[in-house]
């Protein structure tokens, strides 16, 4: 089989959690999946290497992108995908996500979920007998992190050295930029507002994956962290979850936002990038957003792709 080299190289998934579980030999063999996967559709065609295979979508949190390109994903590698709603289901209400995994592993080969608690997707993981991907939750979105890297690697090159200049709150996106980031040796300047960085542990815990010129630094200044910057990346002030938190936030928040001074700090050819939903005039300007710098829906597209390289993985016999 033309991909099957490529899926063994990933020799330690049972599930995708965190790309913290990875070690950067296999996060590099993923992208190099997800490149090839894509070079493959691009070309003309679908790789059906998940004929008659079958994966659960279970969401607690609306999704666009999530939701679409694990379906699509599916569908191009041959297989079928299952939308469950939040209201079907309404697992660790109606029941536990023990319960869950359970039931679901009966009918399925494979289980995404996008949840509010981290908590949840490692219970869906340990009790079930299929493969569990981790959607988003509020603790990380490796999906996610899996197709920045992807949209970077396309139009950079090596990772390795990369100065990437994260701007904005310290949510799941960016713990999951940085995991990724440092197992990938990337250059990564966090700016945050005093009281929304990351913790300390998710810093530790960075410190142990770092690897050839990998490095992480915090900032309050946001123009000091994008200076000379090859990526300047986003996201909303407010996430799924913290609504309470809106108003508050928006006052806190405006000297982040990506704006036209802000991006000539970086470098001239920078790119920017944002996970989406972006809310325009808030985090990023529509300027920004639909400049010529901007790989927003590039980065969009690429999460198609690098959930494909997931799931072949995963799900591949």
């Amino acid at each position: 089989m033309r991909f099957k080299q490529a899926i063994n190289d990933v020799i330690s998934m049972k599930h995708y959690l965190s790309l913290s579980e990875l070690s950067a030999t296999e996060i590099k063999n993923l992208l190099d999946l997800a490149i090839s996967l894509k070079a493959a559709f691009k070309s003309g065609g679908n790789t059906p290497i998940l004929q008659g295979k079958s994966l659960a979508l279970v969401f607690q949190k609306p999704s666009l992108r999530t939701r679409v390109s694990f379906e699509m994903g599916m569908v191009h590698l041959g297989g079928y995908a299952l939308m469950i709603s939040p209201s079907e289901v309404k697992m660790g209400v109606r029941e536990t996500a023990a319960d869950v995994a359970r039931v679901l592993s009966g009918y399925v080969d494979g289980i995404m979920a996008r949840v509010f608690n981290h908590d949840h997707v490692v219970e869906l993981a340990e009790y079930a007998s299929v493969p569990v991907i981790n959607g988003l939750s509020d603790y990380n979105h490796p999906a996610q992190a899996l197709a920045d890297l992807l949209t970077m690697v396309e139009y950079k090159g090596d990772l390795s050295g990369l100065k990437v200049a994260y701007v904005g709150d310290g949510n799941n996106v960016v713990r999951s930029l940085l995991f990724g980031g440092m197992q990938t040796g990337i250059d990564l300047r966090i700016a945050t507002p005093a009281g929304y960085a990351l913790s300390e542990d998710d810093y530790d815990a960075a410190d142990q994956l770092k690897n050839g010129p990998a490095a992480f630094k915090a900032f309050t200044d946001p123009h000091e962290a994008v200076r000379d910057a090859d990526v300047v990346y986003t996201d909303v002030w407010t996430s799924m979850g913290d609504e309470a938190e809106t108003e508050k936030r928006l006052k806190v928040f405006p000297p982040y936002q990506v704006n036209r001074q802000l991006v000539a700090g970086a470098k001239e050819n920078a790119i920017v990038m944002h996970c989406l939903p972006a809310h325009r005039g808030e985090e990023i300007t529509a300027e920004i957003a639909d400049g010529p710098q901007s790989v927003v829906f590039h980065q969009a597209e690429n999460r198609l792709h690098a959930q494909k390289a997931i799931l072949a993985t995963l799900l591949a016999d």
